[in-house]
């Protein structure tokens, strides 16, 4: 079976449909997806993209955002990198209002056993239960 890398602008065009041709070419790729005639696969970054043109560009809301990456993550015949962190990371951008990003970061720190972040951005990392934050300025080198 054929595999394939489906990058942003084709999550983009099928979710919003704002290019119907293009739209409806995506549709068609994953309906042969779900049929297992090719494989698809995507990203982490993927998702991070997708997540922040939804915000910036298309304007909607986190748990719009949310619903739409659910949706993809749903995808019969698609294949996304940490997909359980993701899905947990989704959670905390929407209930715990962090960037996805930061949202993503403290689940992928806790999957790797990691519990404490060195950064100057504490805003968002103290918002994710079981990370601590720590700065530069406090560690003793």
């Amino acid at each position: 079976m054929n595999k394939y890398f489906a990058d942003t602008n084709l999550f983009l065009r099928y979710l919003t449909d704002d290019v119907p041709d293009q739209a409806q070419a995506v549709e068609q790729l994953l309906d042969r997806a779900g049929k297992e005639e090719i494989e698809l696969h995507t990203s982490v970054l993927t998702i991070a993209e997708i997540v922040w043109t939804l915000e910036s560009y298309y304007d909607l809301k986190v748990d719009d955002v949310r619903m739409k990456v659910i949706g993809i993550l749903n995808t019969p015949g698609l294949n996304v990198e940490n997909e359980a962190i993701i899905l947990r990371a989704l959670e905390i951008y929407v209930h715990q209002n962090i960037d996805f990003v930061d949202a993503y970061n403290g689940e992928w720190m806790k999957e790797q056993g990691l519990s404490s972040a060195v950064t100057f951005d504490e805003k968002h990392f103290k918002r994710i239960p079981g990370i601590e934050t720590i700065s530069p300025d406090d560690m003793s080198l």
